[in-house]
């Protein structure tokens, strides 16, 4: 098994590309819920990603209806800024979906509502609103990682 990226309508392309390079250095697999606010044929996604998008296990749903139908048990981890739970204070297991939001919005409010308990987050200081998506993501899977005791890796 391996963890799992969602990226719910992910905006900003270098984000999505660093995302994917973390994603193959750790065999997890990435999933991509349009729209997308790029084409997954930009520069700057291509860039970010340098030349491990061909280790990169990568899905795409039109929804996240549709992520939920092709996925019906996985065990979800929602990440905000406002989550009540601290994602070092969560229990992972080999499997579980990350699931973030778009850079600009976060994950909409009536998908969060389905999930309460869920909801996890990292803490930071007052001084900004939040961190990057594609920190926010590695900070999440090597904590997980971590706690499954880094399988596969050296």
């Amino acid at each position: 098994m391996a963890f799992n990226i969602v990226l719910h309508e992910p905006l900003i392309p270098a984000n999505t590309g660093n995302i994917a390079r973390t994603c193959a250095a750790t065999k997890t697999r990435l999933h991509l819920i349009k729209p997308l606010g790029f084409s997954t044929d930009d520069r700057y996604l291509k860039r970010a990603g340098l030349d491990y998008w061909y280790a990169v296990d990568l899905t795409y749903y039109e929804s996240f209806d549709d992520f939920m139908d092709k996925n019906p048990d996985c065990r979800l981890f929602f990440i905000e800024t406002n989550g009540a739970i601290y994602h070092s204070a969560a229990e992972y297991r080999d499997g579980d979906f990350f699931v973030f939001g778009k850079e600009t919005t976060g994950i909409p409010v009536d998908i969060m509502e389905k999930y309460p308990g869920q909801i996890i987050r990292i803490p930071m200081s007052d001084a900004t609103r939040s961190l990057n998506l594609s920190n926010t993501a590695a900070v999440i899977l090597y904590e997980a990682l971590r706690q499954i005791g880094y399988p596969g890796m050296s």
